[in-house]
């Protein structure tokens, strides 16, 4: 399978203004392609090649879309990953590394890589995707990012690859995780993590509460609250922690990641020794 369109016909009419060119994917992805026809089908959905068959019936062969490349680059991304973490983290058990690993090949992870190399400007669609706000779909987005993974790739070797995955999707993320729980282990799961600190101090399970949705049906924005309650509170509410996201599970993690923080918060100063406040004060 090659696609043979000139570099002017690569995007859809909508991007052919601006800066939006696979030149300047190439500089963003820091990789220029010895067969740009690769980064082209990483980049062509499949409405868009189902689409420009019809018009060409006539014409023999098919025109392959991304699919393809996404089942592979999924795969790579798992390996990569998997061989970051088991040498980044030899203390880690295998649940441990499975969960991060998880998180780190998760949607809700991999659409802000997406986002961030502005992936959506570069598609190939259809008419029906493109006016059903298809470059802003997650689903599509993190696709095209995995079949981007394939076809450097194909392009280049598989240390290309690695280096891609690990400077922009494992390392700035582990950075960040680091920077949240400082001292320990990155928490990548804040449901799990919140439900293993509601139990350990006796407390009823949290509760997600969907508050508000806003946005078009392609580019929402969730509201999310995770709701404590006391232990033996018949119901009443100890803390309740709000916060947004794209997804719904975004925001549910983003306010299960408030609510840990309270937990955690509380705990530190049931274990404070006694009498260090008092010795505290003394020093004042």
């Amino acid at each position: 399978m090659q696609l043979r369109e000139s570099s002017t016909h690569a995007l859809h009419p909508h991007h052919q203004r601006g800066p939006a060119t696979p030149e300047a994917l190439q500089q963003a992805l820091h990789h220029r392609f010895d067969n740009p026809e690769l980064l082209l089908q990483a980049l062509t959905h499949s409405s868009y090649a189902r689409e420009m068959e019809a018009r060409n019936a006539a014409a023999s062969g098919s025109i392959g879309d991304n699919e393809q490349l996404e089942f592979l680059g999924d795969a790579i991304l798992g390996f990569v990953t998997s061989q970051e973490l088991f040498q980044r983290f030899p203390h880690f058990q295998e649940g441990q590394l499975s969960k991060t690993r998880a998180y780190l090949v998760s949607e809700e992870h991999l659409i802000r890589v997406a986002k961030e190399l502005q992936i959506g400007r570069y598609l190939r669609l259809g008419h029906g995707e493109e006016k059903s706000g298809g470059r802003h779909k997650t689903a599509m987005l993190v696709d095209a990012l995995e079949a981007i993974l394939a076809a450097i790739f194909l392009d280049a070797g598989l240390d290309k690859a690695h280096s891609f995955i690990r400077q922009h999707i494992v390392e700035p993320e582990l950075h960040r995780l680091k920077q949240q729980s400082p001292g320990g282990l990155p928490v990548t799961d804040f449901k799990s993590a919140l439900q293993e600190a509601a139990h350990s101090l006796g407390a009823p399970q949290p509760s997600y509460v969907l508050v508000k949705e806003r946005g078009p049906e392609h580019n929402k924005t969730f509201t999310v609250e995770a709701r404590l309650q006391q232990r033996g509170g018949h119901g009443r509410l100890n803390y309740t922690a709000r916060a947004e996201g794209a997804t719904k599970k975004q925001a549910e993690q983003g306010a299960a990641r408030q609510a840990l923080e309270y937990l955690q918060a509380l705990h530190a100063q049931k274990e404070k020794p006694a009498g260090a406040e008092a010795r505290g004060r003394s020093k004042q």
